[in-house]
C-alpha cells in the first residue's frame, strides 16, 4: 500500500493535460472575459477535473499568467544576420501565434476589461507583447551598428510601423500573406542611410 501510494504521488504530471489546460483557459479567456472565466469551466473543457488544474495553479490569475506566458514562447529563428529576413520571421511568427491562440480576441477582452482586471493587460504586455518588441528591436539595434542603418532612429517608433499594419490589416479586413515582407520593406526603406541599401533574403 504505501509504495502504492508513492507511485500515485510520484506520477509525472502530462504535458498533454497541461497543454489542454493552458489552451481551454486562453479560449475561455478570450470568449468568456476574465470574470466569465472559471476554473470549472476550463476544467470542463479540457476533459480534466478541476482538482487537476489546483495541482498546477492555485487560482485562476496562476492559470491566466501561465496561459499567457506559454504565448510568449517565439519559434522564429532571428539570429541568421540577414535583417531583412529576421524580421520577417518574427512577424510571420507573431501573426502564426495570433491566429493559433485567437489572439485579436484575447487583445480585445484584456482592453475591455482594463478597469475591473488591469493586471490582466499588463500581463498581456509583459508575457506577449514587450518580449516581441525586443526581440525586433534588437535586430534593428544589430542593423545600426553593422552600418546598415542610420544611427539615431527612433527604432522603437519602427518596432510600432512593423506591427502595426497586421492589426491595421485586420481590423480594415484584408490581412495578406505578403504583409510581413511588405510591411518590413517599408520600414527598412526609411532607416537605410542615404544612397545605402539593405540586404534582402
Amino acid at each position: 500500500m504505501p509504495q502504492s501510494h508513492a507511485r500515485a504521488a510520484g506520477r509525472p504530471r502530462s504535458p498533454e493535460k497541461e497543454a489542454a489546460i493552458l489552451r481551454e483557459a486562453l479560449r475561455l479567456l478570450s470568449t468568456q472575459g476574465y470574470s466569465g472565466m472559471t476554473l470549472q469551466l476550463v476544467a470542463d473543457a479540457a476533459g480534466v477535473s478541476k482538482s487537476t488544474i489546483h495541482l498546477r495553479w492555485q487560482t485562476k490569475a496562476d492559470l491566466v499568467t501561465a496561459a499567457l506566458e506559454a504565448m510568449r514562447m517565439v519559434h522564429a529563428d532571428a539570429g541568421s544576420g540577414d535583417t531583412r529576413a529576421d524580421l520577417v520571421a518574427i512577424l510571420e511568427d507573431f501573426a502564426t501565434t495570433v491566429q493559433q491562440v485567437n489572439g485579436m480576441a484575447l487583445i480585445g477582452t484584456c482592453l475591455a476589461e482594463e478597469a475591473r482586471a488591469p493586471e490582466l493587460l499588463q500581463l498581456l504586455r509583459e508575457r506577449t507583447v514587450l518580449p516581441r518588441r525586443a526581440l525586433l528591436r534588437e535586430v534593428l539595434d544589430r542593423a545600426v551598428v553593422a552600418g546598415e542603418l542610420v544611427a539615431g532612429a527612433d527604432l522603437d517608433a519602427a518596432v510600432s510601423a512593423l506591427l502595426g499594419p497586421y492589426y491595421a490589416d485586420h481590423l480594415a479586413g484584408r490581412v495578406a500573406p505578403g504583409w510581413a515582407p511588405a510591411a518590413v520593406d517599408l520600414v527598412l526603406a526609411g532607416l537605410r542611410p542615404a544612397g545605402g541599401s539593405t540586404a534582402r533574403g
